[in-house]
């Protein structure tokens, strides 16, 4: 009995040591060493080159299943099947990520992009991609940075990603089952050359170039909600364009808007990259009705990049949109309602352009700064997810991320790039001490971070350079019963943050950077 008893304690030990082994590999630290730390000052008043692109990096759908029980998830053991076109004896599937995991998709509605811009002033090259995809990790952007050729003398990139809820899942939450990755390793490497080849033709296309800032303020205000009491909104759209300084051709136009592109919602199986695509077409080649030209678009390459969505930003199915153009309603959640959501987005970008209050640049130049941080992971089912391969994230010390900020200053406009789903107080204003928070303290993330922006054209693109989730301030984190607000149950936000420190730090390490000398 005793030779039993040490024979099963022997193994079980033996159990726990390979374990640990697997989890401390996946929790090993990608890139050790890696510690960004940029602060390149301005070169006077010049005229900048600029260059854009746009690299598809659309996946593709292979096998097709059918859902039996019509729940948009997978699940064989309740009757579901697929149709094995590969025929490689398995369901090869594109899981697709944002709501449920188990989510194959079955075709494809729009194309999916790495859209460029390469800034430079003659002393800095500034390349920005933003994705379309639901984020992307820090150690792939790393990765992916260290890939970009000298040749090109990119001094700083920039990877953001639109967040898209109907593209591959490049995080690993999404996949078939609560423990399987839902990430193909294939499609990675396929959205990290389709990253350096957006960079490399941006930067091919360099030219001589002059500006333009516009902003909507209100006209966007009816297409947005917030989902989590404090309700604070920004429905602001800010635009960029860059012009051809011999031909007053338009390059390309940046936009950024603080909602969650999930318009089409939970019951859609095509891969999308939803109002971003209506929007950037809108701006890009106008409106056509049957065969009309209802409005002229700028030509170019579009880029729209994300703003701060926590809270949560998002167009939720109880939101009409009223499209502009044929002044239909849409509530429920369809194409239709996208492409009226993403043609009114448009269209406000190109009235704003329209206005007097435009200001144009046509001499100045790039400021930039960029840091490394460090980030706790307090999340504990993140903290399992990494240790089980679920994520391919490595820690930069014992459950400590690292990640990443960067700031600059291009003439009236600044870009504060910080890598998460930012509830929209820390940024604007009207943090809380709610009853029932589970931290009884005032609000630590205050002043908000506009105050400290450069310009009258304040961008915050979020999910940049990294994706962490979201960031609850400190004094609103909600666990715990009672609930804040009377909520009934924990509200959503806390379950996909790192932890309620996230956002005392990344606020202070955002104003830091802007304050740097």
């Amino acid at each position: 009995m005793k030779l039993i008893v040490k024979f099963l304690v022997s193994i079980l030990l033996t159990i726990v040591f390979l374990f640990l082994i697997y989890s401390l590999f996946n929790l090993r630290d990608r890139h050790r060493g890696y510690n960004l730390n940029i602060n390149q000052k301005s070169n006077g008043e010049v005229v900048l080159r600029a260059g854009f692109s746009a690299i598809s990096i659309t996946p593709e759908i292979l096998d097709r299943w059918n859902d039996t029980l019509g729940n948009y998830q997978y699940n064989p053991n309740e009757g579901d099947t697929y149709e094995d076109i590969t025929e490689s004896g398995r369901f090869d599937a594109v899981w697709m990520a944002g709501f449920q995991s188990r989510k194959p998709a079955q075709g494809v509605n729009d194309d999916l992009w790495a859209r460029a811009l390469v800034l430079d002033d003659g002393v800095t090259r500034l390349a920005w991609v933003v994705l379309d995809a639901i984020g992307f990790n820090g150690d792939d952007i790393i990765s992916v940075r260290k890939q970009i050729p000298a040749k090109l003398g990119i001094d700083y990139a920039i990877i953001s990603s639109t967040h898209t809820h109907s593209a591959p899942d490049l995080i690993g939450l999404w996949g078939p089952s609560t423990f399987t990755s839902g990430v193909n390793p294939e499609y990675v490497e396929k959205v990290k050359k389709g990253v350096l080849d957006a960079i490399e033709l941006a930067t091919n296309r360099l030219k001589l170039a002059y500006f333009r800032f516009s902003y909507d303020k209100e006209g966007a205000i009816d297409m947005l909600g917030d989902t989590r009491e404090p309700i604070v909104i920004n429905p602001i759209i800010n635009v960029m364009q860059a012009l051809d300084v011999e031909t007053d051709s338009t390059l390309g136009t940046l936009v950024t808007w603080d909602n969650h592109p999930e318009t089409i919602w939970n019951k859609n199986l095509l891969i999308t990259s939803d109002f971003p695509h209506y929007l950037r077409e809108t701006i890009e080649n106008g409106i056509f009705q049957d065969g009309e030209q209802l409005i002229d678009g700028l030509g170019g390459t579009s880029i729209f990049a994300i703003g701060n969505i926590g809270g949560l930003m998002t167009t939720h199915p109880s939101v009409p949109i009223k499209s502009f153009i044929s002044e239909e309603i849409f509530v429920e959640p369809s194409f239709e309602k996208v492409k009226a959501q993403g043609e009114n987005l448009g269209i406000l970008v190109l009235n704003s352009l329209k206005n007097e209050s435009v200001s144009e640049m046509r001499v100045g130049s790039i400021d930039l700064r960029a840091k490394t941080i460090e980030l706790p992971l307090d999340n504990h089912y993140f903290r399992l997810g990494a240790a089980l391969g679920l994520f391919e994230r490595g820690m930069s010390s014992w459950m400590n991320l690292r990640s990443e900020i960067a700031y600059w200053k291009l003439g009236p406009a600044s870009f504060l790039h910080h890598p998460s789903e930012l509830y929209p107080e820390i940024a604007y204003g009207g943090v809380e001490s709610p009853v029932g928070q589970d931290f009884t303290i005032p609000p630590q993330e205050v002043p908000p971070l506009i105050e400290f922006m450069h310009g009258d054209y304040r961008f915050m693109p979020g999910l940049s350079n990294d994706m962490i989730g979201y960031v609850v301030p400190k004094s609103q984190w909600d666990t715990k019963h009672p609930f804040t607000y009377g909520a009934e149950k924990r509200p959503y936000g806390e379950i996909n943050s790192l932890g309620p420190e996230t956002g005392p730090i990344l606020h202070r390490n955002l104003i830091n950077l802007m304050l740097q000398k």
